[in-house]
């Protein structure tokens, strides 16, 4: 039996196209030494999804990620006392910004224009967070897709299956017609439930927890970066 078209990619967003880990070691106090600070911005990242993981657990609503990160910080500094006087109201404000303006991992551009333009795909956003964050971070990144869907939008966090039918219902398509791709495991798991396709694409920055020998045969693809998506999505 003939699989069917793909014929539309959702992205997650933060760690899978953006490099949020620069723009917050960048944020960060300059007296903390920047290997602590890259520690304490690895784990406040953790920190976030255990939060929204909480929130799933608990049925509860998406909350504004700047609230989600404010809370989150706060439960990192206590695991790090002898930074903890860096950070005045002023500092961690000037933080929570810096999560609003990230930079594109260098070949992500090319994959999405790739996927539109020589494969007739339609590209689009979907992950947890609000959509002014996720308007924000498109002019930051200079990434262009044809819609964006947070999670305050849809009204559910990922990896909620509801999160991933709202989506397909809204852009009218099958699951087996859209490539989920991203960064971590448990939205990847999520949308493979649903049965949507999944590409894997491995950072540094995230998933520091998962076996990634696991991971690698879990998944419809397993990728180091996006330089070969468009050929991946092509083989699925």
């Amino acid at each position: 039996m003939t699989k069917p078209t793909i014929k539309a990619v959702f992205f997650d967003f933060m760690g899978t196209c953006l490099d949020w880990h620069s723009s917050v070691v960048q944020a960060l106090p300059s007296a903390i030494p920047r290997a602590e600070a890259s520690k304490l911005a690895l784990e406040w990242r953790q920190q976030y999804f255990r939060e929204n993981s909480t929130r799933v657990s608990q049925n509860l609503n998406p909350e504004d990620i700047d609230i989600t990160l404010a809370r989150s910080l706060e439960v990192v500094l206590a695991r790090f006392p002898a930074h903890s006087p860096h950070f005045d109201d002023q500092t961690k404000s000037h933080l929570i910004r810096a999560w609003h303006s990230q930079t594109a991992w260098p070949e992500v551009s090319n994959a999405i224009q790739s996927l539109r333009n020589q494969l007739g795909l339609e590209v689009f956003v979907h992950a947890n967070g609000t959509t002014r964050l996720q308007l924000d971070l498109t002019s930051s990144s200079g990434l262009d897709f044809d819609m964006l869907f947070s999670s305050q939008l849809l009204g559910v966090y990922k990896p909620s299956r509801e999160a991933y039918e709202k989506a397909l219902e809204l852009v009218q398509l099958q699951a087996e017609e859209v490539v989920l791709v991203a960064a971590h495991a448990y939205d990847l798991r999520g949308a493979k439930a649903c049965g949507l396709r999944t590409v894997y694409v491995h950072r540094w920055t995230d998933d520091v927890d998962e076996d990634m020998e696991a991971v690698k045969t879990e998944f419809d693809a397993f990728l180091e970066n996006m330089d070969d998506l468009p050929l991946a999505i092509q083989t699925l």
